[in-house]
């Protein structure tokens, strides 16, 4: 992976371009801004839902403890099985986005949305339960690669970051919307254990609330156009040129010949087309890619999403408390990645990462230090001191806003749009396999750690990786602001 090792210039974009061995384009286009961000933020409902079924499980952990007798393995699993589903579901979305188009795959999506929130409330065992949530990770898996994937293609390059970054945007939204909602919904009836409507347990209908913006989503994608990308490598002119029209205006036949030319030498898509074919390895950029995906997940920022309701509880916080910690970082995550929006096609992806690495590692050693005071009374529970307990909460607050500020947006941004066109679809399909992969041995690994090591061990390990995340992305990862797609170097 040495041949991608390079700094670039924290300078203008041309610049930075030129440093990471790219070339940006000569200067803004005569795009239709209002119809190309009316469209990305109908993709990015996508990312809403990803966040929102992601988040939803925070509030009915214990729930499904009692409902279904598990124990730290199966409640692990319970929670960590959606992801085996987001793997396939990423793998395989961006391979058939290949064949089938993004907006196919993000409607295919959508209909999976409604499958699994009706059948994760539904559900009557552990397992049904379970293949309803894989059914879940299928389309979050499939939103998480072909959203970012969609925009980056009907985005102009000189503000794809921004509009690309309102997918993460929409993640945290989702997961906020989700906290609130079970917080309201727990409030209303006592506790997530209690029955609310029609006799039916509080943490059942948690999950039914999701119908509401997956139905949404469902609809509004039948409104959109196909990537004018994908369209061209189909030989599908007409209609790339109509979608290049509704999006670039006068601009839209150069659009096409420059797409043109950039697929005129390569053949359909394939898997094969990761290996290089001089060296018969994996290209470096696939590596890239797998590290980014890898990364993000590495330094255990689903912990805090999936499990911090349980979290706080452990650590002395009341049932009604620890979901309003939960609502209360959602809304920090929303300010911290909107900042983000605002700087990444301003000072660069790759200074936000440093920035955000560097900020990770020091509140997560934090919070491994206030855990590391804790007591360990006669029935099991932990307990904090009240400074401790205010250093854990504000460290792991402290985390999540700088994992919004940076890995959170700028590693989907990165992965949607650094592949050449060729490589797209697949390399987003590896990247998001390992992604996803990644995210579930986090998930599930936690409730066994923490049994096994403690907390303060537990959050160490996740420090560590943050740490080294500075050093991967100081070494191998190049800028990417400003350039076009079609100037992607693989």
């Amino acid at each position: 992976m040495s041949d991608l090792a390079g700094a670039s210039s924290q300078g203008s974009g041309s610049q930075a371009s030129k440093d990471a061995g790219f070339t940006a384009s000569a200067g803004p286009e005569q795009e239709h801004s209002l119809t190309v961000i009316l469209i990305s933020c109908i993709a990015t409902i996508g990312g809403f839902l990803f966040g929102f079924d992601s988040g939803v499980i925070n509030g009915t952990v214990e729930g499904l403890r009692v409902a279904f007798n598990a124990d730290d393995i199966g409640t692990g699993f319970n929670v960590a099985s959606m992801l085996l589903g987001c793997a396939l579901g990423a793998f395989c979305a961006g391979w058939l986005a290949d064949i089938f188009g993004r907006r196919v795959m993000l409607i295919v999506a959508s209909v999976l949305f409604i499958i699994s929130a009706w059948g994760s409330g539904a559900a009557g065992s552990s397992a049904a339960f379970i293949i309803f949530r894989i059914i879940g990770g299928l389309a979050v898996g499939a939103a998480s690669v072909m959203a970012p994937a969609y925009i980056s293609e009907v985005a102009p390059a000189r503000y794809r970051g921004r509009l690309a970054s309102i997918q993460q945007v929409a993640i945290i939204l989702g997961l906020t919307v989700a906290f609130l909602s079970n917080f309201l919904l727990a409030k209303l009836s006592g506790s997530a254990l209690n029955p609310l409507w029609f006799g039916k347990e509080t943490w059942r209908w948690m999950f039914w609330v999701e119908l509401i913006p997956a139905v949404i989503f469902f609809v509004a994608l039948l409104f959109i156009p196909e990537s004018p990308r994908y369209l061209v490598a189909r030989a599908k002119k007409s209609k790339a040129v109509a979608v290049l029209t509704k999006l670039y205006g006068a601009t839209a036949e150069k659009k096409y010949q420059d797409i043109q030319a950039s697929l005129a030498q390569d053949h359909r898509p394939s898997f094969r087309d990761l290996i290089d074919s001089n060296t018969k390895r994996l290209r470096p950029i696939v590596w890239l890619g797998i590290g980014l995906a890898s990364f993000q997940q590495l330094v255990g920022i689903n912990v805090i999403f999936y499990y911090g309701a349980v979290l706080w509880q452990a650590v002395g916080f009341s049932e009604n408390d620890a979901l309003l910690i939960n609502v209360a970082s959602g809304s920090l995550s929303i300010a911290a990645v909107t900042v983000a929006l605002l700087l990444i096609d301003k000072v660069g992806r790759k200074p936000l990462l440093l920035i955000g690495s560097s900020g990770m590692a020091v509140a997560l050693t934090l919070a491994a230090f206030a855990f590391s005071t804790a007591n360990l009374g006669a029935d099991g529970a932990v307990s904090l001191s009240d400074n401790m307990g205010l250093l854990a909460l504000v460290a792991a607050n402290v985390y999540v806003v700088f994992f919004n500020f940076s890995w959170g947006p700028v590693m989907w941004v990165m992965l949607g749009e650094m592949f050449p066109n060729q490589i797209r679809g697949s390399g987003l399909a590896v990247a998001g396999l390992f992604q996803w992969g990644s995210n579930f041995a986090i998930t599930m690994t936690f409730p066994i750690f923490v049994a096994a090591l403690g907390l303060a061990l537990t959050y160490s390990l996740y420090a560590f990786f943050a740490a080294l995340s500075i050093l991967f992305v100081f070494k191998f990862v190049r800028e990417t602001k400003g350039v076009e797609l079609e100037q992607m170097q693989g």
